[in-house]
């Protein structure tokens, strides 16, 4: 039996065929998945060492697949190409340079496979930084809930520019006072360690950002 599967999502029977055709010869198996759902459903199911993901799928597009696979700290490891006709559809939603995986532009060679594949594997290994819930939530003894002003967040990769990064006052606004009434001093120094970490994930973020902005000026000039 393979030991090391390779998932190609694509809705073109063509490509998926082509991209079975184009691996060398070795010791694993290619899965394939007509649709962004049925793609999902082998990356949560199976132990796979690549994924191979279209970006515009039907019944769940690529962009969602990849937002799952990006929440869930154990599934981003896995390395990942991301493969369009038009490259503006993914920098439309994840901005350049991609740090954790590897773009395929279509249509493609054996070469650009192979080196797409080679540069996720690479990508794949950089160190990241954790997953942190926004949300923070304390149960106080009136039966009351206190919770900070963002919800439902994650402070997710540098390379996925969205809402999940939460701004220092809005992260600011969980940290707990006296008022609240029965809230003990443990909880409220274990929120305000989160929130120290918190602050300082979102520092990272913002110079990396910084060097996002800086990166593509370059290039428009």
């Amino acid at each position: 039996m393979a030991s090391n599967k390779i998932l190609v999502i694509d809705d073109t029977t063509v490509v998926r065929v082509k991209v079975r055709e184009m691996l060398p010869p070795g010791n694993f198996e290619v899965l394939e998945a007509k649709d962004g759902l049925e793609g999902l459903n082998f990356i949560l199911q199976e132990k796979l060492s690549l994924i191979m993901l279209d970006f515009l799928l039907p019944k769940m597009s690529g962009w969602e697949v990849f937002q799952k696979v990006q929440a869930d700290p154990e599934l981003r490891k896995i390395p990942l190409v991301i493969m369009s006709g038009r490259k503006e559809e993914v920098t439309e939603k994840i901005t350049e340079p991609f740090e954790y995986f590897e773009f395929l532009g279509k249509p493609f060679d054996q070469k650009q496979l192979i080196s797409a594949i080679k540069l996720a594997m690479t990508k794949a290994k950089q160190p990241r930084p954790e997953l942190v819930p926004v949300a923070a939530e304390i149960t106080v003894k009136n039966g009351t809930n206190a919770t900070s002003g963002v919800t439902n967040g994650t402070v997710a990769a540098p390379s996925v520019v969205n809402t999940a990064i939460a701004t220092p006052t809005a992260a600011n606004t969980a940290i707990a006072t006296p008022s609240a009434g029965g809230v003990s001093d443990t909880e409220i120094n274990a929120l305000n360690e989160k929130i120290v970490k918190m602050q300082a994930e979102i520092d990272g973020l913002k110079k990396q950002l910084t060097q996002v902005v800086t990166f593509i000026k370059q290039k428009i000039k």
